[in-house]
C-alpha cells in the first residue's frame, strides 16, 4: 500500500477546510426517520421589509394572486416572528440561535461577518446529507469574500453581499467600500437587468437542475428600498389612487408594483415546479425579514426616487426597526401539497425556529449541542398547535429588548420604560399593563434577563475597524 502523504495548503485553504471538518463533525449522518425520509426539496424564501398590510391575504394594497394561493392552500403562520431589522433575522434564519449569541455586529444592519466561520447553518446541515444547496439575492451577513455564502454552505451563490442595492444599478450606497455588490460565488459580477427578475431567475435554472434533492434559498431585495419595478407591474394599478398628493401617488404605485412583482416571481417558481414534476416534493416557506417601513428615503447610487408613502403594517402597532408587533410579526407561511393540510397556525414561531424544524424534517441530528434556540415546529405544523404558553420568543436589537411568553410580551426600550402587554385581549398593544400587572412583570422581566445573559457583549476581536 502506498504511504499517505501530507498535503499543504495556504493558509486560507486551511481555514476553509477546518471549517468542512467542523461541520461535519458536529452533525450526523442521514438516518430513515419517519419525517425526514421524503427528504423534501427546501425552497425558502424571505421578502424584505414587506409589510402586514402590503399583501392581499391580509386585506392590503398589493395584488397577490400567487402568494394568496399559495396561503389558501397551505398552512398561514399566524404568529411568525423574526427581528426587527434584516442581519439579525438572516442571522437566526441560517443559524438556529438568536443573533445576540455571536455579538452585537449580529443585532443591527450590517456588512461585518454575523456568524463566525464554522457555525452550522441550514445550508451546511443539508449539504452534510446530501442536498445540493443554492443561493440567490441579498446575503447580509458579511460582505467580503472570505464570508460569502459558500463559506456557510451554500454550493453556489448569486446577488448582493450587502444589505440592499439599486434594482437597476445593483449598486449599495455610494463611495462605501462595499458600492459593487453584485456578485457570482464572491466575483464581481457586471450585468443589466432588474434585480428581482435576475434573483428569480437563477432560482428558477436551479430549481429545474437536475440532482435532488436541493435547498434553495431565495433572498429578495423586493420590497427594500430602492423601491420600483418594471412597468408591466404597475399596470394592473391604472386608476388606482392611493394618495391625493402626486408624490406619495407615486411612491405607492412604485410599492404596489413591487409587491406585484414579488407575487409573480413566487408565481414563477410553483410553475418551474410544476412543469418540472417537483410540486409535491417540495415545501416552500415564505417570511419577511421584518416589519415594513411606511417612509423612507433611498441613499442608494441609482434614480429611484425617495419613498414617502410605502409600506404598511396596520392593524399592527408600529414599524421596521420597531419591538412593536408592526416590526417583528411578519407575513410567513408554508405549502407543501399532500402533506401540510390548509390551516392558519396561531402558534407562536420565531424564524430561528426553520433549523431545528427542517433538520428534524429531513433527518439531519446534531452530534454536538449546538446551542439552537429554536425549537421543533414541524409537529405543530402538522397536527394540533401547542398552547402558546408552551413557547418563549426573545428578540434582542439595538434600540432595545423584547420577550414573549405566552400570550404576554414585555418591551424593554434602551431609553425609556419598560410595557407590557397581553397579547390574547390586547393584539395590536393599545393598553399597557406595565403599572398594573408587577407580578407578571418581575416575571418577564426574570425571564428577559437570563436570556440577555447568555448574549455576546463584545465585537470579536477581528471585526474592530472594518467598513459596515
Amino acid at each position: 500500500m502506498a504511504g499517505i502523504g501530507v498535503a499543504v495548503y495556504p493558509p486560507r485553504m486551511k481555514r476553509a477546510l477546518c471549517v468542512v471538518v467542523l461541520i461535519f463533525v458536529a452533525l450526523a449522518p442521514p438516518h430513515a426517520a419517519d419525517s425526514g425520509a421524503k427528504r423534501p426539496n427546501i425552497l425558502f424564501i424571505v421578502a424584505d421589509d414587506l409589510g402586514w398590510g402590503d399583501v392581499g391575504w391580509h386585506g392590503g394594497f398589493g395584488k397577490t394572486p400567487h402568494m394568496d394561493r399559495l396561503v389558501r392552500e397551505g398552512i398561514e403562520l399566524d404568529q411568525h416572528y423574526v427581528q426587527p431589522v434584516c442581519t439579525p433575522t438572516r442571522a437566526a434564519l441560517m443559524s438556529g440561535r438568536y443573533p445576540g449569541r455571536f455579538g452585537p455586529q449580529a443585532l443591527a444592519p450590517s456588512n461585518l461577518r454575523a456568524m463566525p466561520l464554522g457555525t452550522v447553518t441550514m445550508a451546511s446541515a443539508l449539504k452534510s446529507i446530501g442536498y445540493r444547496t443554492h443561493q440567490s439575492g441579498k446575503w447580509h451577513l458579511g460582505a467580503r469574500p472570505e464570508w460569502i455564502p459558500n463559506a456557510y454552505g451554500f454550493d453556489t451563490s448569486y446577488g448582493t453581499l450587502t444589505g440592499a442595492a439599486d434594482p437597476w444599478t445593483h449598486k449599495y450606497r455610494k463611495g462605501h467600500a462595499y458600492e459593487d455588490t453584485w456578485h457570482r460565488d464572491g466575483k464581481r459580477l457586471d450585468e443589466e437587468g432588474n434585480a428581482t427578475e435576475l434573483i428569480a431567475a437563477e432560482a428558477v435554472r436551479r430549481i429545474v437542475q437536475k440532482g435532488a434533492p436541493w435547498f434553495i434559498y431565495v433572498a429578495f431585495h423586493a420590497v427594500h428600498t430602492p423601491v420600483d419595478a418594471p412597468d408591466e407591474y404597475k399596470r394592473p394599478y391604472d386608476g388606482a389612487t392611493f394618495h391625493a398628493d402626486p408624490g406619495k401617488q407615486d411612491s405607492r404605485l412604485r410599492m404596489a408594483a413591487m409587491v406585484s412583482q414579488l407575487d409573480a416571481k413566487i408565481g414563477q417558481f410553483v410553475e418551474a415546479l410544476e412543469k418540472s414534476g417537483q410540486r409535491e416534493k417540495t415545501l416552500i416557506a415564505f417570511t419577511s425579514d421584518n416589519g415594513g417601513i411606511e417612509s423612507v428615503k433611498n441613499a442608494y447610487v441609482g434614480a429611484v426616487p425617495d419613498s414617502p408613502f410605502n409600506s404598511e403594517n396596520d392593524p399592527l402597532r408600529g414599524q421596521k426597526n420597531t419591538l412593536y408587533e408592526g416590526g417583528i410579526r411578519v407575513c410567513a407561511f408554508a405549502n407543501w401539497p399532500g402533506t401540510l393540510a390548509p390551516s392558519k397556525s396561531t402558534a407562536p414561531m420565531h424564524v430561528v425556529d426553520w433549523l431545528p424544524t427542517i433538520a428534524a424534517l429531513v433527518g439531519c441530528e446534531p452530534r454536538a449541542d449546538l446551542k439552537w434556540d429554536g425549537v421543533n415546529q414541524w409537529p405543530a405544523l402538522v397536527g394540533p398547535a401547542p398552547p402558546a404558553g408552551s413557547r418563549t420568543i426573545y428578540i434582542a436589537s439595538k434600540r432595545g429588548h423584547a420577550l414573549r411568553h405566552g400570550d404576554w410580551k414585555l418591551i424593554q426600550p434602551s431609553r425609556g420604560e419598560p410595557e407590557l402587554f397581553d397579547l390574547a385581549a390586547d393584539p395590536y398593544e393599545k393598553d399597557d399593563l406595565a403599572r398594573s400587572q408587577p407580578q407578571k412583570m418581575a416575571e418577564l422581566q426574570g425571564l428577559l434577563d437570563a436570556q440577555r445573559a447568555k448574549d455576546e457583549p463584545n465585537l470579536p476581536p477581528d471585526l474592530d475597524g472594518l467598513p459596515e
